[in-house]
């Protein structure tokens, strides 16, 4: 058993999309219909949010990817397409350092490879122990909610910051705080990246300021078979706020990796 609950639809070849902190399988919900003609989408809740079950491990991405790499086994899911935004990037690229062929194309949006700054870690943990003592989701909605979505969504796009914070409101406090401190001490992953020569799409919303744009430029430089895509008018949940260009953006990928040679 891996401990993580999972939705999916459609058949053929898989299309597995992990998603951000501190957020649930639920914000792939415009992803579904447009990505599953065709083809198999499994969106999981990441360890400890959503229906999965918490960790009892040190934290450490690792213990995520394991968890994943473990559901693709148990769904007999081989030759993904991986994808993964913020958490869900680094986790997938912690994916590809245990099992490098596991995915025949790859998906990182908004998201980063590097490690964390110094001030970074320490605002992580201070944010892991308020969520420790309080018990309470607030400082997420307080403090991490407002940086996760762009200046566009807020002014024109009311129903999508319900729905985000919604999700951000229902996150397990002891769950959000276990993840903060594995995501403070994430590996570098430049070394993965340069590894991975399958197609690969980097995706970044234009107003996002967690993952900005040079930090999906870096990243698709050092992917040997990466297209860099910017989507105007998002901020750190691109899939959400724009889910028609983001999709179109995925199904241009998948078409690339279907020719022969992929790309």
């Amino acid at each position: 058993m891996t401990g993580l609950a999972y939705a999916e639809a459609g058949q053929g070849r898989a299309l597995v999309l992990l998603h951000a902190f501190p957020l649930t399988r639920r914000m792939w919900q415009f992803q579904y219909g447009a990505l599953s003609t065709g083809l198999r989408l499994v969106t999981p809740d990441l360890t400890g949010f959503g229906e999965s079950v918490r960790a009892t491990q040190t934290p450490d991405l690792g213990v995520v990817a394991d968890a994943v790499v473990a559901l693709c086994a148990e769904l007999g899911l081989d030759d993904i397409v991986l994808g993964g935004l913020s958490m869900g990037g680094y986790v997938a690229m912690e994916v590809l350092r245990r099992r490098p062929g596991l995915a025949g194309a790859l998906i990182l949006a908004d998201t980063k490879s590097g490690v964390d700054t110094e001030a970074a870690r320490g605002n992580r943990e201070r944010i892991a122990s308020l969520l420790e003592d309080s018990g309470s989701s607030r400082v997420l909605v307080d403090e991490v909610l407002p940086t996760l979505i762009g200046d566009t969504t807020r002014a024109e796009r009311p129903e999508t910051v319900q729905l985000v914070r919604t999700m951000v409101d229902s996150a397990d406090p002891a769950a959000a705080a276990w993840a903060q401190r594995a995501m403070a001490g994430r590996r570098d992953s430049g070394d993965v990246l340069h590894a991975t020569d399958v197609p690969a799409l980097v995706v970044v919303g234009t107003e996002d300021t967690l993952s900005p744009p040079s930090e999906a430029e870096a990243m698709c430089a050092a992917l040997p078979r990466a297209r860099l895509v910017r989507i105007a008018g998002a901020g750190h949940l691109s899939a959400l706020e724009a889910p028609t260009a983001f999709n179109r953006a995925v199904l241009d990928l998948l078409e690339l990796s279907a020719r022969p040679g992929g790309g």
